[in-house]
């Protein structure tokens, strides 16, 4: 009996604890469908007056087979944006890319099979977010300019596309 008692405060807290989201609760957004899933958020702190100008960081390539994991995120930031009512004309997103995620960029990879991460470059740039390749990347993995998704610009390195951006008041988002 006494042991049945003491776990009462236990059952009672775990009773308390909200039901927390799984991968069911996430759903394609309406800009960018097929890339950015996101959890729906009710009432959330935006508003259509609600002003992003936000810089990413992407140096990590591509798991095999998959499109790049970073820039699936640049689309899951549209599509919530989107979601939350802010206007599309008041999100501006710009992405540098240098180290392995270079590759990510090509129109096709270095042995001429598809890139999984070009419909996802091609759809973020469709949707006006800058794609910056620092050119010193594009040397080291022999990235010609030629060889990009069209509409990726290529900077003179990553370092200086991000002090640009900043200039232009662009905050980098950590994730």
């Amino acid at each position: 009996m006494r042991r049945t008692l003491a776990l009462l405060p236990v059952l009672f807290a775990l009773a308390a604890v909200p039901a927390l989201a799984g991968p069911e609760d996430f759903r394609a957004g309406t800009v960018i469908p097929g890339y950015g899933k996101f959890a729906p958020v009710a009432d959330p702190t935006l508003t259509p007056e609600t002003e992003f100008r936000i810089a990413y960081d992407v140096a990590a390539g591509a798991e095999p087979g998959k499109a790049n994991a970073a820039l699936d995120r640049v689309a899951r930031f549209l599509n919530m944006a989107a979601a939350a009512g802010v206007p599309a004309e008041n999100v501006a997103l710009a992405v540098v890319v240098h180290g392995p995620a270079t590759n990510d960029l090509r129109k096709v990879m270095k042995d001429g099979a598809p890139n999984p991460s070009a419909p996802l470059v091609e759809a973020l740039l469709a949707n006006g977010v800058s794609i910056i390749l620092c050119g010193q990347a594009g040397v080291m993995h022999d990235a010609a300019p030629e060889d990009l998704v069209e509409g990726v610009t290529v900077s003179l390195s990553a370092m200086t596309a991000h002090a640009q951006l900043q200039q232009q008041g662009y905050t980098l988002n950590p994730f």
